[in-house]
């Protein structure tokens, strides 16, 4: 799909400097672009590819004062960064545009389907299912029993929504997740073995959540376990049974919070963060990669370690810790003077 620089410009509320009708199909970095890609450059530090590269536009700010000669068409913008993000949403919102049902699906007689569905081969949806506008749900994807997909909501190729989960408007859920699988709940019998205790719960995922690959969100075993709008899960995440999240908190691969937890709202948690169940952690609360957390956290506190602890102490004790082979040998010299005496 091609575009000229003038439709660009319209859409970007720019103005065009250069040739208004050069075309361009692709997008590409300043530093390789190519003829037919657009580019853009927002870091003066690249400022001197634009003379150099071969991308047929680049979006610049409007307070870009060219010192050399560009081959290249300018889209100048109030900003130029914000304005390729905006090319870039738009790019990608065409190049998925899919509609239809393909060969090979099978969607139960009872499921209720809202306009421009797609839906991609070998998915199956279940009985009273209800899907709505604008969905897209890719190849392989499994929609069970009486659950429900907001509007505008993306389920990439593999993903496994189990029977009664929800999920709202405007999410993208990335391949093969798993949203419902059976919490982690077993009771101890007297001969050391394990009985199963059902889990009867759900999941409720609101709008504008982001899951990345590889994730699994548990149902509860009772109620819901609750992901809050505009949360962003990174990849290869185990979020357990009845736990709930708040809104516009990110957290990053390879974490895991335990049963029954509640995180507040806009808490940026890194890689590899453990935290273990039925704690309450506060709003604003970060949290630095593979730290442990084992006890409840107030709002606004900045976690490192494991067992984790204020980050700035963390920091200061860590450098007595580098230096503690040599404190040792300092007490070992002391004792055996003070027995000397």
């Amino acid at each position: 799909m091609k575009f000229k620089a003038a439709e660009i410009a319209q859409l970007l509320q720019g103005t065009v400097k250069g040739d208004a009708n050069v075309e361009v199909s692709t997008l590409s970095k300043i530093e390789e672009g190519k003829e037919g890609s657009i580019s853009f450059l927002a870091n003066p530090k690249y400022e001197h590819f634009i003379y150099t590269t071969n991308a047929s536009i680049v979006i610049v700010s409007k307070d870009f004062v060219a010192t050399d000669s560009i081959s290249s068409t300018l889209i100048v913008v109030e900003d130029a960064y914000q304005a390729f993000t905006q090319l870039l949403q738009y790019y990608n919102t065409i190049k998925n545009n899919k509609v239809g049902i393909e060969e090979y699906t099978k969607v139960n007689s009872t499921a209720q389907l809202g306009d421009n569905v797609y839906i991609g081969s070998f998915s199956y949806i279940g009985a009273n299912v209800s899907i709505g506008a604008n969905v897209k749900i890719y190849p392989n994807v499994t929609i069970g029993d009486y659950a429900k997909i907001g509007d505008n909501t993306v389920l990439h190729s593999g993903v496994q929504v189990y029977e009664e989960c929800e999920i709202g408007q405007n999410c993208i859920i990335h391949s093969n997740v798993v949203i419902g699988a059976d919490g982690f709940g077993f009771a101890p019998n007297p001969d050391g073995s394990f009985e199963k205790i059902p889990q009867i719960g759900n999941v409720l995922i609101e709008d504008n959540v982001e899951i990345g690959a590889g994730s699994t969100i548990d149902r509860a075993t009772m109620g819901s376990t609750i992901i809050r709008k505009g949360v962003k899960l990174d990849n290869q995440i185990q979020i357990a049974h009845n736990v709930q999240i708040g809104e516009n908190t990110v957290i990053a691969s390879q974490s895991g919070v335990a049963g029954s937890t509640k995180i507040g709202r806009n808490c940026m948690i890194g890689g590899q963060v453990g935290i273990a169940g039925h704690l309450t952690i506060g709003d604003f609360v970060q949290v630095q990669a593979q730290s442990g957390i084992n006890g409840d956290v107030e709002s606004k506190m900045q976690l490192y370690g494991s067992p984790a602890i204020e980050a700035s102490s963390f920091r200061k004790s860590y450098v007595h810790f580098r230096k503690f082979p040599e404190i040792v040998k300092r007490i070992d010299k002391l004792e055996k003077e003070n027995k000397q005496k």
